[in-house]
Formats: C-alpha cells, structure tokens, sequence
C-alpha cells in the first residue's frame, strides 16, 4: 500500500453547513474506502485547504477515496481545485488522473 493525500481549496460553505464540519466530514468520507493516516486545515495565501493523507493499494483506488472525499465536500462547500498526490520516497508526486 502506498500513502496518498487529496488536497481541496474550499471555497463558499453551502446553506446551512458550518466550517466545523467540513473537516471531518473529508476525513470520514476518506475513511468509508481506505484508512486514514491523518487530516489537516491549511490556509495557504487566503485560501482554506483540507489535507487528508491515506493508504490505497493504487492510483485507480486513490481516484476513488480522493472522489468520494470531493464529493463529500462538495455537499458541504464549493470545490473549486482538488489534487491527489503519492507519497515516492521523501516527495509527494501528483496523480495524473482527474479526481472523477
């Protein structure tokens, strides 16, 4: 199994979702498909990132976990950019498959 992190810009929260949601309800989504190895909130140049870092055994079952968190989010907040990397040695190399 490799090590694997979907990374969400989060834009606007939808009617009636709070921030406090929108992180666990990534996490959570992440871990109905894979284990979870950890989860964080970045604000990076005014923008609110979620981390969700996991295990799959491919790229094809990373697409899945990374889809199933995006479409979580989605419901949550706007997704406006989302990007799954693997973890090769000491670097985190993009996945060159669209999230579905």
């Amino acid at each position: 199994m490799s090590s694997y992190r979907v990374t969400l810009i989060v834009g606007r929260l939808r009617p009636g979702a709070t921030p406090e949601q929108v992180l666990p309800a990534a996490a959570d989504a992440a871990g109905e498909l894979a284990r979870v190895e950890a989860r964080d909130l970045e604000v990076v140049a005014g923008e609110a990132r979620i981390v969700v870092r996991f295990l799959a055994d491919d790229d094809a079952h990373a697409r899945s976990v990374a889809g199933r968190v995006v479409g979580e989010v989605s419901g949550l907040a706007t997704v406006p950019a989302s990007v799954i990397t693997r973890r090769e040695g000491s670097r985190w190399l993009p996945v060159l498959t669209p999230i579905p």
